[in-house]
């Protein structure tokens, strides 16, 4: 896969640089970054002992070009990235990326691609328990371009109903894991009047069966509830393995499956006139530690603290409490239970937000607003996160206790 994207982009490259009819676009942004560390929990502890749980501030330069150009019968599109970031206290770090390029193409009422493309699916805001391709990190603090999936993909349309067949990661190993792993994935979506319908299957090399289903309905011109639900039998994990000792020499927390799962979604939004927009969303993830996982890692952090206090190595105590954060990539949420809602405006050029993250079973509340100014060219952005709640509770437990930034983009 990877000759056919590097093959597939040298060509299109050229006839982008030729073609009378290719459409291309370019974006320059810059952006500023800043975050402080948590004050409370291992991560604090390991943190005052030296060791950096949280990235530094940040500025970054990206310069990305956009375009698409025939191709004999078929069609090239390109997304290419080039970036230069320098953090606070080091060096500059140059990179040069592709977020897509593929070929695609088509005929009475079928349509392909192959190589590299983003593909998200799914209806919901905060959680989308269906995007079984692209699986995006969602509720990210910045609204980037996303980097997409190496992938084959047939689809077939009619004026109601598509069908969707996709080999995603099909030259990755197969015990590559998460967004990595080798899968197939189809996806139904069929229009009923004001209801959209959506049904989803995906088969993984690690991972086996899952199948989900998902509905949007536009209730009124200010209405709109959607709902989604998944069922998994497994699902990519890490897990704590007891490593023998009172402080491990390496990080503990390995790669496990787990299951079987299910995930479950249901939300709404009520839109104004005025471009008021309130979203209001619940959901339900069982790939996410249970509290008596929670409960362990809570008896763990207390271990290590007390370890401390005896006298052990700082700096191995230290390693050990930082491993802990390892226990947040267990899943993309936290907790099972999830709250969300989100209160939004657009009035002429400016679009403010606020949005809040709720976790009912200990409290820990993420508090996010951001403010944009879009003109004909120019867009600038700032945003503030908080993580607040409770010091027992886990979102204040996370590597950064605040997150900000301020970012401008220029398109042409």
């Amino acid at each position: 896969m990877r000759r056919l994207v590097l093959l597939a982009l040298t060509s299109g490259c050229a006839a982008l640089a030729h073609a009378e009819d290719a459409s291309w676009n370019a974006t320059l942004r810059t952006r500023w970054t800043s975050a402080h560390a948590t004050d409370s929990g291992p991560l604090a502890a390991a943190h005052a002992a030296g060791l950096a749980v949280s990235a530094p501030s940040a500025v970054v330069l990206e310069a990305g070009l956009q375009g698409s150009a025939p191709l004999g019968p078929l069609r090239f599109s390109a997304d290419l990235l080039a970036r230069s970031e320098r953090p606070e206290g080091e060096r500059s770090q140059g990179r040069l990326g592709i977020n897509e390029a593929y070929l695609a193409g088509g005929a009475n009422g079928w349509q392909w691609s192959a190589g590299k493309k983003v593909l998200s699916w799914d209806v919901g805001y905060g959680f989308r328990p269906n995007d079984v391709v692209q699986q995006e990190s969602r509720r990210r603090l910045l609204s980037l371009p996303l980097e997409g999936r190496p992938l084959l993909m047939g689809e077939y349309f009619t004026a109601d109903r598509a069908w969707t067949l996709v080999a995603v990661n099909p030259t990755a190993h197969r015990d590559a894991t998460d967004a990595g792993e080798p899968a197939l994935a189809a996806r139904l979506y069929q229009r009923d009047g004001s209801i959209d319908w959506h049904g989803f299957a995906r088969l993984g090399t690690r991972t086996g069966a899952s199948v989900g289903a998902a509905l949007a309905w536009v209730v009124s011109d200010a209405v709109e509830l959607h709902a989604s639900a998944r069922y998994l039998r497994r699902d990519d994990s890490v897990a704590y393995v007891n490593p023998g000792a009172p402080l491990a020499s390496h990080n503990p927390w390995l790669h496990q499956q787990a299951g079987p799962a299910r995930q479950w979604l249901i939300g709404g939004s009520w839109t104004t006139a005025e471009q008021v927009s309130l979203l209001l969303e619940a959901w339900r993830d069982d790939t996410a530690p249970s509290a008596a996982n929670w409960r362990g890692w809570a008896a763990h952090n207390a271990e290590l603290a007390h370890l401390a206090r005896a006298g052990a190595p700082a700096q191995a105590v230290a390693g050990n409490q930082a491993w802990q954060a390892s226990a947040f990539n267990t899943a993309s949420a936290l907790h099972r239970n999830t709250l969300f809602a989100r209160l939004s405006w657009t009035h002429d050029n400016w679009q403010p937000a606020i949005d809040v993250l709720y976790h009912p079973q200990d409290g820990g509340c993420m508090l996010t607003a951001a403010l944009a100014w879009q003109g004909d060219r120019l867009k600038l952005e700032t945003g503030l996160r908080h993580h607040t709640g409770p010091a027992s509770a886990l979102i204040r437990q996370l590597p950064e206790r605040t997150q900000g930034y301020v970012m401008a983009s220029w398109a042409y």
